[in-house]
């Protein structure tokens, strides 16, 4: 009788500590309650890492349960895939090497992603019988990178077949693009799953266009967690890729349907984009919200119209060297020489103009904040555990056994 009330105690304890958890305190074990929040069941963290100056490894390492990343952790692949992580960062430099601007594309393809309904690789799915795909909605259309995400994960499945996810591959892939463009390096966990489905229509309603207004751009990332700072802070991906004269032509010559160019664009600038892109009767208006989302650093070769257009290098012929990724954008802006109407609305507001400034002088201030940023965006509404699947082939849902 005692080992029977024993043995229904003890698995009583199991089912309340599986349902609320355990946190570690200073040397003590205690019951925790868990909170309703996103995909993993686990809640968010509701403190910004931006709320105190810690060190950006002090923060994401400390053993606080409010700033654990939801289920993921360092190594998730150790024991069943132990050179995952070497097989993506050796795939990307080698990509690379024969072509740089992969390194915009893959940060443009994860924001992508993981904008829409969290980092799960729904933006990599073709469309079949019972999805239709992400890639076909307008911002989504012009995104490269995928064919290198899908050859890195066949090279994954040559090793260990069926075991590192595509969400993982892409912020990975990511993440070693930033570094190869001159970004800093951030810490990642993992243990990412994908989804089973696709959304379209949210990618269609919800990516912020580059003729984006500053509330828009504020409501859309506010509504996925990010404030001002983090906002402005990952808009500095912009300072390296391309885009096409398509998605500012307005500025130069017709701009709010008046005829004139925009006024916050400065003059000498304005002749110098006018040479690269002549004037069409085709330049969109700011209002038409078509077009590639933001941020965005890699823009399609195609423009809105139909025909091929002029390119401009974001980067600049690289102004500055990769060491000032991210802060020539930031100091472009103060001088009134953002290129979307989007980037050039940044120093509209005093919330966001205070980090466009601190951005532009403080290089150190901003490589700390892109990449907590880039982690929180890694990190947005992931899944994990028994949610979703490991795809073997990035582009198609696995089979229903």
């Amino acid at each position: 009788m005692m080992r029977f009330i024993i043995t229904c105690l003890v698995i009583a304890l199991s089912v309340y500590v599986a349902y609320h958890g355990l946190e570690y305190d200073h040397g003590f074990i205690r019951l925790t309650t868990r909170s309703p929040g996103n995909r993993t069941g686990v809640k968010a963290p509701e403190k910004s890492p931006f709320d105190d100056n810690d060190d950006l490894m002090t923060w994401y390492m400390e053993d606080d349960s409010d700033h654990q990343s939801y289920s993921l952790h360092y190594d998730f692949y150790q024991d069943s895939c132990p050179t995952a992580e070497r097989i993506i960062t050796i795939g990307i430099r080698e990509v690379y090497a024969a072509k740089p601007s992969v390194a915009p594309s893959l940060i443009r393809l994860l924001f992508h992603d993981c904008f829409i309904e969290g980092c799960d690789a729904s933006v990599l799915l073709d469309a079949d019988e019972s999805l239709t795909s992400e890639k076909e909605a307008s911002p989504n259309q012009s995104l490269k990178g995928f064919d290198v995400i899908e050859w890195i994960k066949s090279e994954l499945e040559k090793v260990c077949p069926g075991v590192v996810s595509c969400a993982d591959v892409l912020v990975l892939a990511a993440r070693e693009a930033v570094l190869m463009a001159g970004g800093p390096f951030y810490p990642l966990e993992t243990g990412r799953r994908d989804s089973v489905v696709a959304f379209k229509e949210i990618a269609e309603r919800e990516l912020p266009s580059p003729q984006a207004s500053i509330s828009v751009i504020l409501a859309r990332f506010g509504t996925r967690g990010f404030n001002e700072r983090e906002t402005v802070s990952l808009f500095g991906a912009h300072s390296i890729g391309i885009t096409h004269c398509t998605f500012f032509e307005d500025r130069l010559y017709n701009f709010s349907g008046t005829g004139k160019p925009d006024p916050d664009l400065d003059t000498g600038f304005q002749q110098e984009l006018k040479t690269k892109c002549p004037y069409s009767a085709s330049a969109p208006s700011p209002s038409t919200g078509v077009g590639p989302s933001i941020p965005a650093s890699d823009y399609g070769g195609v423009s809105s119209a139909g025909g091929s257009d002029g390119v401009v290098d974001l980067s600049y012929n690289n102004e500055g060297g990769e060491m000032n990724f991210g802060t020539r954008y930031y100091r472009r802006l103060m001088q009134k020489k953002g290129l979307m109407y989007a980037d050039q609305q940044l120093t509209g507001r005093e919330e966001t103009e205070m980090w466009v400034r601190a951005y532009a002088s403080d290089t150190p201030l901003f490589r700390r904040d892109f990449a907590m940023s880039m982690m929180k965006l890694s990190n947005y509404h992931v899944l994990t555990g028994p949610l979703g699947q490991v795809r073997t082939t990035c582009s198609k849902v696995l089979p229903k056994i």
